[in-house]
C-alpha cells in the first residue's frame, strides 16, 4: 500500500516497532504521571478537530508490549497483532494498534449479533479487524501520529489503509472502539459507520478535597457515601495506594490472586495473565496505581488503575474477601481521592454500571467506527445503528437527571 511518498506496512508485533517510533506517535510531548497536567482540551487542534493528546497509558509501547508478550493478546488467544505503521522515506511517521482477530472477546462494544446474523445468512465474519487496546474499555487515540509531519496528511493515509487492509486480509470488517469524537467524525468520511454508548465518569471540578465534592451532592447521597466509606472499614481493614517502587511482586501475587477469583466468576477465562503484571510492573510502574485492602496483616481486596496526564483510568478489581462496601470505597471513593490529590480532571471506572451515578460518576458518550467489507451487511447494521444512536443519546439524557448533585442553591450543603 502507498500514498505517494507514504508507505504503509502492517506488522505482526509491536516488536517491529522501537518503542522511541511508537511512542512519538502514540505519545507525542509525554507528560509527567499524573500531576495534573490536564492540557488536552486546550491544545491547538487542527483542520480535522484531531486534538493533540494528553499522555494516555494504554496506547504506549510498554503497555501494548506487556499484552503481546505475556501471551495475552496473541495469535493464540484469538488476537493477531496486525499493527498499521505509516513511514515517510524509511521514518514512522504514524501507527494504529490494530489486530486481526477469530472472535469478539475482550472488546466491551458487542457485535456477536452482527456476526450471527450474517453467519446464518450465509457470510463469514471472522477473521475480522480491531482497532483497540485489548481489554480495556477507555477512550484514547487510535490514529497515532508523531509531531514534525503533515499530521492530516498521515492521518488520511491510516484512514484509507485500514480499509485497504481489511481487504488484503480478507476480513470482514474492521472496528475501530474508544475512539476519541473527532477520530470518530474522521472515520465516517471513509465509510466507517458510527456508534456511541455510555460510559460513567467522575468530573473534578476543582476540588481540594473530598469534603469538597461531597459539598456538590444532595443531602440524601452526601449521607449515604459518608455511610458508606464508614461502614466499607470494619476493625483491621486499612486501604493501601501502591505505585511505582511500593509495587512488589508479594503485591502483584495478590492482586492476580484476586484478578482471576473475580475474573473467572464474571467471563470464565480472565484476559491477562500473571506475566502481564510483572512486565507492566517493570516498564510502567509510576503510571499504575494500585489500591489494595489490608485484614489481619494480608491482602484482601483491591484495583488496578492506570494514570494519564489528566485520567485516572479505573480497570480491574478484585476480592478474596466480601464486606460490604468495600468494593465501592476502593474502585470509586479511593479513585476520586487520589485524582484530586494529583489534580486529575477525570475518573474513567471501566464499563457498564449504572450503580455509579450516586457516587459522582454521570453518563459520558462513547464513540466506535465500523467498516463493514459486504453491503448488504452494512445496510442492515447502519439502520441499526440509527436507532441505537437516538436511544443511547436519550438513555444519557435521562441518566443525568438522576445524578446526585444538588439542583437548587437553596438546598443546604
Amino acid at each position: 500500500m502507498r500514498s505517494s511518498d507514504i508507505t504503509l506496512e502492517a506488522v505482526p508485533s509491536i516488536g517491529e516497532v522501537s518503542p522511541e517510533d511508537w511512542d512519538a506517535c502514540a505519545n507525542p510531548g509525554k507528560a509527567c504521571n499524573g500531576h495534573g497536567t490536564g492540557t488536552s482540551s486546550r491544545l491547538p487542534g487542527n483542520s480535522f478537530g484531531l486534538l493533540k493528546p494528553a499522555y494516555n497509558p494504554f496506547v504506549s509501547h510498554a503497555f501494548l508490549s506487556a499484552v503481546e508478550k505475556s501471551g495475552s493478546a496473541t495469535i493464540r488467544t484469538g488476537w493477531g497483532p496486525r499493527h498499521l505503521v505509516a513511514k515517510i522515506n524509511d521514518r514512522v511517521a504514524g501507527v494504529v494498534p490494530c489486530y486481526l482477530k477469530s472472535h469478539s472477546q475482550g472488546e466491551y462494544v458487542f457485535d456477536r449479533g452482527w456476526a450471527d446474523a450474517y453467519e446464518r445468512a450465509g457470510g463469514r465474519y471472522y477473521p475480522k479487524l480491531q482497532v483497540s487496546v485489548p481489554f480495556t474499555p477507555a477512550t484514547g487515540p487510535r490514529l497515532l501520529v508523531r509531531d514534525g509531519v503533515d499530521h492530516e496528511r498521515i492521518t488520511e493515509a491510516l484512514a484509507s489503509g485500514l480499509v485497504a487492509l481489511c481487504g488484503v486480509s480478507k476480513a470482514s470488517s474492521v472496528h475501530v472502539t474508544f475512539a476519541r469524537e473527532a477520530e470518530w467524525k474522521l472515520l465516517a468520511q471513509h465509510g466507517f459507520l458510527q456508534r456511541t454508548d455510555q460510559q460513567f465518569h467522575w468530573r473534578n471540578e476543582g476540588f481540594a478535597t473530598f469534603d469538597d465534592f461531597l459539598a456538590t451532592l444532595n443531602s440524601r447521597h452526601r449521607k449515604s457515601i459518608k455511610r458508606e466509606r464508614r461502614d466499607a472499614l470494619p476493625a483491621g481493614i486499612t486501604i493501601h495506594w501502591l505505585t511505582g517502587k511500593d509495587i512488589t511482586e508479594d503485591a502483584w501475587d495478590a492482586f492476580f490472586e484476586f484478578y482471576m477469583e473475580t475474573g473467572s466468576r464474571k467471563w470464565g477465562r480472565p484476559y491477562l495473565t500473571r506475566e502481564f503484571f510483572s512486565l507492566i510492573g517493570e516498564t510502567m510502574s509510576q503510571d499504575v496505581l494500585l489500591v489494595m485492602a489490608r485484614r489481619n496483616e494480608r491482602w484482601i481486596a483491591g484495583a488496578i488503575n492506570f494514570i494519564g496526564s489528566d485520567a485516572l483510568f479505573g480497570r480491574n478489581w478484585g476480592a478474596v474477601e466480601h464486606h460490604p462496601f468495600l468494593h465501592f470505597e476502593v474502585c470509586y471513593y479511593q479513585a476520586i481521592d487520589f485524582a484530586i490529590k494529583r489534580g486529575l480532571t477525570y475518573v474513567e471506572a471501566g464499563a457498564q454500571g449504572e450503580h455509579k451515578i450516586a457516587r459522582g460518576y454521570l453518563p459520558r458518550t462513547t464513540h466506535s467506527a465500523h467498516f463493514i467489507a459486504d453491503p448488504g451487511l452494512r445496510r442492515a447494521i447502519d439502520d441499526y445503528l440509527k436507532r441505537e444512536r437516538a436511544y443511547v443519546a436519550e438513555a444519557g439524557r435521562e441518566l443525568a437527571e438522576l445524578g446526585p448533585f444538588r439542583k437548587g442553591i437553596d438546598e443546604a450543603p
